[in-house]
């Protein structure tokens, strides 16, 4: 008995060490200025970060355990706690997941994969270019999840027939995934439809009386990032994850066997397509009305309505723990802005920079960039937004390039597994490690900064 405990206590030490963390934090006094909520929010926080880099136990538990501390520590009432927990957002997620499989299941990730295959050559360096190019295409007009859903089976396709077991194809896999992934995220800054943050910063600017945007002048601020970014982030990809299969020719050949074998289109693929067309054509002109995640839902009904996917088949393919998860961080994100958590995190983090440096631009940059850039890898990037936004239009200087500079570096979510949406999708297909999100995130993260830098003083 003794034996299993102390087996037990060695597998689960980071477990343990959470709980000792979360322990000693809510016996200290809160700091000044913050809520016995927000201190209470902040608790949790830590310890999910913890259980989150360590996975001392799985991330679905993870989530279960910030939903339940919301309701134990006080924060909020049970009833609150859920109606945080399943939102629109967590709709959009669910659904994504849920469109993903369905297309899966008619076969048009091969067509789509073979498509892309086409225009870039069987080149793994130019296909991981290409995925990264469309992403960030079609993610600057529409969501950057929704683009990661509609691509990642793309991308499983080619990682499916490039090996025969997933030990032989990890570091491709990551390659590929990755790049749809920090692609979609890249592509979100292009325009003022790539993302909530971006209409939530516009929205801001119009208040504190900056000119008015267009849609074609956020485009020529953000765009020359984005091009910077491409070739950059895929160099950097390459060389975190250089794969053994530098030709995907065996893949290559496979794909066009298989779908040379299914012939011309059938009536359910054509079908298929019209339906996710009409789900798009949805997301770009009506989810401000009727929203992203209800839109979505639209499509599985009809995917199911019309007999294209049974539910047997949507259930067990569709990974409930990522939607689980998504919905515990936007719970956790909102109650730290409802609780003023998240506010004071930024406040104290001005003021201790401005112990370090007198030099009020730095200061003004840093929190612009740096801290909103940290900040959404912890927060929902439009919950970064809202709260740092305001604060920052109000520290002075060129309020056009600060709001930029915060909306562009909300975008900057490549650290953890729950950093984004789009993180959270690639995570579900299984073949991602919590590891290799740092081990990526971190190089894209100064990279970002840099093109940030450099564009804001020099364009």
């Amino acid at each position: 008995m003794l034996n299993t405990f102390i087996y037990w206590l060695t597998q689960k030490r980071w477990l343990v060490f959470a709980i000792m963390v979360g322990i000693i934090m809510y016996n200290i006094s809160a700091p000044a200025g913050l809520s016995i909520e927000g201190y209470r929010t902040l608790i949790i926080v830590v310890m999910a970060i913890i259980l989150i880099i360590f996975e001392p136990i799985p991330l679905p538990a993870v989530a279960m355990m910030i939903l339940i501390m919301q309701v134990l520590l006080g924060i909020d009432t049970p009833n609150g706690v859920a109606k945080s927990f399943m939102s629109d957002a967590v709709f959009f997620i669910m659904g994504s997941l849920m469109l993903a499989v369905a297309i899966i299941s008619q076969g048009l990730d091969s067509r789509l994969a073979l498509g892309i295959i086409k225009l870039t050559g069987n080149k793994t360096w130019k296909i991981v270019i290409g995925f990264i190019a469309i992403s960030a295409f079609l993610s600057s007009f529409i969501g950057e999840h929704t683009v990661t859903a509609m691509m990642m089976p793309v991308g499983l396709t080619l990682i499916k027939n490039s090996g025969v077991d997933n030990r032989s194809t990890a570091k491709l896999a990551a390659l590929i995934l990755f790049s749809i992934a920090y692609g979609s995220a890249m592509g979100s800054i292009g325009t003022p439809s790539g993302g909530g943050r971006n209409v939530i910063m516009l929205g801001y600017m119009k208040e504190f009386g900056v000119v008015n945007i267009s849609y074609l002048q956020w485009m020529k601020y953000a765009y020359p990032i984005l091009l910077l970014e491409i070739p950059l982030a895929a160099i950097i990809l390459w060389y975190t994850f250089k794969p053994r299969q530098l030709i995907l020719d065996s893949a290559v050949r496979k794909l066009k066997i298989h779908v040379t074998k299914r012939g011309s289109m059938s009536g359910n693929e054509i079908l298929t397509i019209l339906i996710f067309v009409f789900v798009f054509l949805g997301w770009v002109f009506f989810s401000s009305k009727v929203g992203l995640g209800i839109i979505a839902l639209i499509g599985v009904f009809l995917y199911l309505a019309f007999g294209l996917i049974r539910w047997e088949d949507l259930n067990r393919n569709t990974n409930w723990g990522v939607i689980i998860l998504f919905g515990a961080a936007v719970s956790l994100g909102l109650h730290m802005k409802d609780t003023g958590a998240a506010f004071w995190v930024a406040d104290t983090a001005i003021n201790w920079m401005k112990m370090i440096s007198d030099d009020v631009s730095i200061i003004r940059w840093f929190v612009a960039v740096v801290l909103t850039g940290l900040l959404t890898n912890l927060l929902s990037n439009a919950a970064t937004v809202a709260v740092i936004g305001p604060i920052v239009l109000n520290m002075g200087g060129d309020t056009l390039v600060m709001g930029f500079s915060t909306a562009i570096a909300s975008a900057f979510a490549y650290l953890t597994v729950v950093a984004s949406p789009t993180c959270m999708i690639i995570h579900s297909s299984g073949l991602i490690d919590k590891s290799d999100y740092l081990r990526a995130g971190w190089k894209m993260f100064i990279m970002s900064v840099l093109v940030l830098f450099i564009i804001s003083n020099f364009w």
